[in-house]
């Protein structure tokens, strides 16, 4: 990533570089945001539109392109244009308004609170802490506004499309022991668990033939993929060691296509980036409405731009990937031999997917309705 930082570029209306001023363009409204970036030696002759892409990596070149049409600039207010070719050290205004977002019109459901420890059942689609895009509508600002201002720490994360058991600490001795626990992996005497157990509930396209698996594979970042998040399965030898323990809890076909599911309990025995939905995948069982390690990792740039189409929800059947986080357990941070556990039922989205489909078999591993129910 090329992008210059706020801090470095000092005052917009300032000098920058060799002796050339950033001025706001005419057209661009006051009180936007701008975003720039540099061109490094080896993008030398790149058109614009392909820069911009490999720059913003989870934006599709029709995004890009769109971008570029609204509001790329030189730092003298000059217009770019898409098929621009770029060239060593150029800077490339990027201006847009600011978000214009507003806080979702929702109410967390609180799991377990006490003087120590607040869990919360955290919706798909809302993300758990501020990023450049989302402020007002996170886990953590929709309940320091519930709770006047109280401050509320996040003891471990859930992807934005992921639902379920989310832990935040009430004090910074709470943060700190329940983070240590994340952090040593280790299992408790006597015990076969990792010191936090937890537990996710996943639909997937296609159904393993095994009822019990696990799957052991190293896990690294793909250094093929425009993405800067997207995942692999490393060589062996290399990567961090992941695993994951798998029970199909049942099987079920769509009758009107014929297409095979299956409800998977993961148990996770390492903490990796998108552990989960990589190692199903790996089996070749995706987990369903996965944008990344489903059909086609470019709806996962088209999702981000809002661009999905018909033909794209189609193929992705749910909004979201079906992913839930349904229990959660660990030692209690200031009870000394309390075992904490919280669950948190299959949401409304992913029960009503998995009723509208037919059962193939009986799972031997748990009934299904247990786990909408929990």
């Amino acid at each position: 990533m090329t992008r210059i930082s706020a801090h470095e570029l000092g005052a917009t209306e300032g000098p920058f570089g060799r002796g050339m001023k950033v001025v706001r363009p005419d057209e661009v409204p006051e009180g936007s945001v701008v975003s720039i970036l540099r061109v490094p030696p080896e993008a030398k002759g790149m058109r614009l539109d392909r820069f911009v892409q490999s720059q913003l990596r989870r934006t599709s070149r029709t995004r890009a392109q769109k971008i570029i049409a609204l509001g790329a600039y030189a730092p003298d207010a000059r217009r770019l244009r898409g098929n621009d070719r770029v060239q060593p050290e150029q800077l490339i205004l990027l201006w847009r308004p600011p978000w214009d977002e507003k806080a979702p019109d929702v109410t967390l459901r609180i799991l377990h609170e006490d003087a120590h420890l607040l869990a919360v059942d955290k919706p798909a689609g809302i993300p758990v802490h501020p990023t450049a895009r989302y402020h007002q509508s996170t886990v953590v600002k929709l309940l320091e506004n519930a709770r006047d201002g109280e401050r509320l720490m996040l003891s471990h994360r859930l992807d934005r499309e992921t639902s379920g058991v989310l832990l935040l600490a009430r004090t910074s001795e709470a943060d700190r022991q329940v983070k240590w626990q994340f952090a040593r992996g280790a299992t408790r005497p006597g015990a076969q668990e990792r010191s936090v157990h937890k537990e996710y509930l996943a639909i997937t396209w296609g159904a393993d033939e095994e009822d019990a698996f696990r799957v052991e594979a190293p896990l690294e970042l793909d250094p093929t993929s425009r993405y800067g998040v997207k995942m692999r399965v490393a060589r062996p030898g290399e990567g961090l060691p992941s695993a994951t323990r798998c029970a199909v809890l049942g099987r079920r076909r769509n009758p009107a296509t014929g297409r095979l599911y299956a409800l998977v309990r993961c148990t996770l025995e390492t903490g990796r980036q998108h552990q989960i939905r990589v190692h199903l995948a790996s089996r070749g069982t995706p987990v369903v409405g996965d944008k990344l390690y489903g059909p086609d990792d470019e709806l996962f740039a088209r999702g981000a731009d809002g661009l999905l189409t018909d033909e794209d929800r189609e193929t992705l059947e749910l909004d979201r990937h079906a992913l839930h986080a349904a229990v959660l357990e660990l030692d209690h941070p200031a009870d000394e031999g309390r075992r904490l556990r919280v669950e948190a039922p299959l949401p409304p989205d992913l029960a009503d997917f998995w009723a509208s489909l037919e059962d193939v078999a009986a799972s031997v591993s748990a009934p299904t309705d247990q786990y909408i129910g929990i």
